[in-house]
């Protein structure tokens, strides 16, 4: 009786060589793939390491500390306005995408409903965000008599994160296996319980996942802060309406062609802890997965 593996070896042995043609074929397919990850990721980069270069060597923990004063000072105010606003989107937005995707993955029904609602919130992710900031300005700052306020940009910038949280809760809700609803079901476990203790909680990671990239992208929002939040030398307070908030993109947008050099190192200050934030979000999302992964084993 002859050897599985021997037969193997001897099919493989006899296999003709590889075309020519087809070798030039896959180097030019990965010279190609090699070339559009350039293409993506060195612009990235090199705005990266300008950023880095430029802020690092005038950087002062002082700006940290200390409010802004007309073109100068610190970013302490920007930094707390940066987080509230962070904040409460992650609050008001998320609490409503995570509902939406929720819904439309484990109770919705194929039909009219289910298709305005993904229909929706697809839609609302193509809207330009100055677009949603001058909606905002007229319905909210004017039309409600809310003034520059930390409300407004919150409501504005939630609307604008609803559509990356519910897809990414949607998406992960659904890739959650069936097996654990049945199994869940079969044992008579309340329909409530089991979503809440079982299926939310295999789908935590992709959930955080497109909470954090919904906070990232707000925090690197400028227009409609422009129209909504306007600017502030003071720390953010409590007060919802009628108090405008200062944020960290606003230095960036407008600090940078000022003659002072002190506004100008301001700008890049900004932008290197905008820089900071982003890639602490990213550990965070990164943190995340991988505890919820060791619990899953």
């Amino acid at each position: 009786m002859s050897n599985p593996s021997s037969a193997v070896a001897a099919k493989t042995v006899g296999m003709p060589p590889v075309p020519l043609r087809k070798k030039i074929a896959n180097v030019v397919f990965w010279v190609l793939c090699f070339a559009c990850l350039v293409v993506v990721v060195g612009p990235t980069v090199w705005l990266g390491y300008g950023v880095v270069a430029r802020a690092v060597p005038n950087f002062s923990w002082s700006v940290i500390t200390t409010p802004t004063v007309g073109n100068g000072g610190g970013l302490e105010n920007a930094i707390l306005g940066t987080l509230v606003i962070a904040l409460g989107v992650l609050v008001i937005g998320g609490a409503i995408s995570v509902l939406t995707g929720t819904f439309l993955s484990e109770f919705a029904r194929p039909g009219r409903t289910k298709s305005v609602l993904r229909g929706g919130y697809e839609v609302l992710s193509g809207i330009p965000s100055i677009v949603l900031g001058y909606v905002g300005y007229l319905a909210l700052v004017v039309g409600l008599h809310w003034g520059f306020s930390l409300l407004s940009a919150v409501l504005v910038l939630s609307v604008m994160a609803i559509p990356y949280i519910t897809k990414a809760t949607e998406t992960s809700l659904a890739q959650v296996p069936t097996s654990y609803r049945e199994g869940a079901e079969a044992l008579g476990i309340a329909e409530g319980w089991a979503l809440r203790r079982i299926v939310l909680k295999s789908a935590a990671p992709g959930i955080v996942t497109g909470l954090l990239v919904a906070m990232a992208i707000s925090a690197g929002e400028t227009a409609p802060l422009l129209y909504t939040a306007e600017w502030s030398t003071s720390n953010p307070s409590l007060a919802l309406t009628h108090s405008p908030v200062a944020y960290l993109t606003y230095p960036i947008w407008n600090f940078y062609n000022q003659p002072e050099t002190s506004a100008v190192n301001l700008s890049y200050d900004s932008a290197l802890l905008l820089f900071v934030f982003v890639l602490l979000l990213i550990l965070i999302g990164r943190v995340v997965v991988a505890m919820s992964r060791r619990h899953a084993e």
